[in-house]
Parts: structure tokens; C-alpha cells; sequence
């Protein structure tokens, strides 16, 4: 029940697509059929593509989702195969590739990208936005690692927002005709420089992701009209900010902000 309202939500805020993220490392047998069996019912009830990412797939496992009517599976690279195992020790790079392969001959679209900004080589970045050139996939979402206490990597915060878009810009000259999304991170690396994002990209996660909280849709709609950006949507973006944002009225300086009192 919970999904298909998440469902309802996005195809109600303009959204073109709704995608689905489930933990683990991969689903059995069962819960391929069940994953199967969600996506019809959504198909079914709202006119949106869904885009799906559950871990590992076999080539049969991708062929019953694909058979269901999913549009899209998501399976990130996340970094370089030299870095991979730096990172990663409970699968492989290429069992990464294998799924990727899978979703491709099962005739899925491919969404798959990176997470800059955990130690890696900028060659690792190169190779990555290369990798995912001749693997042909269809849209590269660009995570910036966020340092989250508790984490490996809390201490680590090597980006800052120059980096962030001129990595864009390179994933961008790398994959001319890819759907290049701005993903997590972006609010806490890019700041002020967000709407820079989207020159070299073609989108932004809107309202959160895997575990962290984002701006929410209308702040995220608000940004994009105020860069003088459009949106494709059934929906007008000026509809989808009704009731419009509430801007805060300017704040007058008060007479002890006028007149400072020289303290001694």
C-alpha cells in the first residue's frame, strides 16, 4: 500500500517516472515474482514508467521483470574497477557488470552510475563515465558521497561544488545523448551552486534519497523555475507550484541593527 501511494504521489507531483529501491543483495526467486506482480499493478493504475533497483539479477530474474512491464533497472557502478574493491567486499565489479548485462539482453532500459568523492583517482572517474559510454546505458544518476557519522568514510569530504559540476561537465562530453541526473548529495556539496547542475545535466532527484533527507518537490520545482529552466511534464510547472511558494517578506533591520551600541 505504501509504494502505490508513493506511486500516486509522484505521478501527481509530474513525474514521469517512479522508481523503486529495495535493499539487499539480491531478490530470490520469490521475490522476483512478487517484485513482478507490484509493477503490473502500477503499470496498470498510473500511466508512469518505473524504474527498479533490487540488487543482483540473473538473466532470468531480469527477463520476469521485464515481462511485468518495467521500463528501467538501476544498477550503479558506484566507481572504477581498480577502486571497487577498496570499497566494496560483498560483490564484485563484474558481478555489477553481469546484472547490467542481464537487464541489457532482457531489453531493459539502463540506469547506472557513480559516487564520487570516496578517495577515488580522477582516472577512476574517467573510467567509469567511459565504461558507462560503451555499456550504452540509457540515464547515469552522479552521487557525491555524503560523510555520515557512523560511516567508514565520516571523515571524508574531498569535493567541493567546482569539482561537482566539472564532473557533470565530463559525464556530459562522455555521454552526449544519456538522461544525466544530479543525485544524492547535491543540496550539502553543490549549495548555492545547485541550479549550475542542470546545464550539464538534464535532471535532480527531488524530495530524498536512500538514506538522507533532501529539499522537498516544491523546493526543487521552485529552483528549476527560478533558473529559467523547463520541466517535461503533463503538468504546467507553474500548476505544479499551486498554491505557489510562500516568499518571505523582507525583514527590516531593527534599530539596535541600525544604530550598534560600541561595546568597551
Amino acid at each position: 500500500d505504501q509504494i502505490m501511494l508513493e506511486a500516486k504521489k509522484a505521478y501527481e507531483s509530474g513525474a514521469h517516472r517512479y522508481c523503486m529501491v529495495f535493499s539487499g543483495r539480491g531478490p530470490n526467486n520469490k521475490r522476483t515474482k512478487d517484485l513482478a506482480n507490484l509493477i503490473r499493478t502500477i503499470k496498470e493504475t498510473y500511466p508512469i514508467e518505473v524504474c527498479l533497483s533490487a540488487g543482483l539479477l540473473d538473466d532470468e530474474k531480469a527477463e520476469i521483470l521485464k515481462d511485468s512491464g518495467l521500463d528501467r533497472l538501476n544498477h550503479n557502478l558506484n566507481t572504477s574497477e581498480s577502486h571497487y574493491d577498496s570499497i566494496c567486499s560483498t560483490h564484485t565489479y563484474t558481478d555489477r557488470l553481469e546484472t547490467l548485462a542481464a537487464g541489457k539482453k532482457a531489453g531493459l532500459q539502463l540506469c547506472s552510475g557513480i559516487i564520487i568523492g570516496m578517495k577515488e583517482s580522477s582516472s577512476d572517474i574517467v573510467n567509469v563515465a567511459l565504461k558507462l559510454n560503451e555499456l550504452q546505458v540509457e540515464s547515469i544518476p552522479v552521487n557525491y558521497l555524503l560523510p555520515i557519522p557512523g560511516t567508514k568514510m565520516e571523515d571524508v569530504n574531498m569535493l567541493t561544488p567546482d569539482i561537482c559540476l566539472r564532473t557533470l561537465c565530463l559525464f556530459r562530453f562522455a555521454n552526449p545523448r544519456v538522461e544525466l541526473r544530479v543525485a544524492a548529495g547535491r543540496e550539502y556539496h553543490l549549495r548555492q551552486t545547485q541550479i549550475m547542475s542542470l546545464l550539464p545535466a538534464n535532471s535532480i532527484f527531488m524530495e530524498g534519497y536512500l538514506n538522507t533527507l533532501g529539499t522537498s518537490v516544491r523546493e526543487t520545482l521552485q529552483l528549476i523555475k527560478d533558473g529559467g529552466f523547463e520541466i517535461e511534464s503533463d503538468y504546467d510547472l507553474e500548476e505544479l507550484l499551486n498554491p505557489k511558494v510562500n516568499q518571505q517578506a523582507p525583514i527590516l533591520k531593527t534599530k539596535k541593527d541600525l544604530h550598534p551600541v560600541a561595546s568597551i
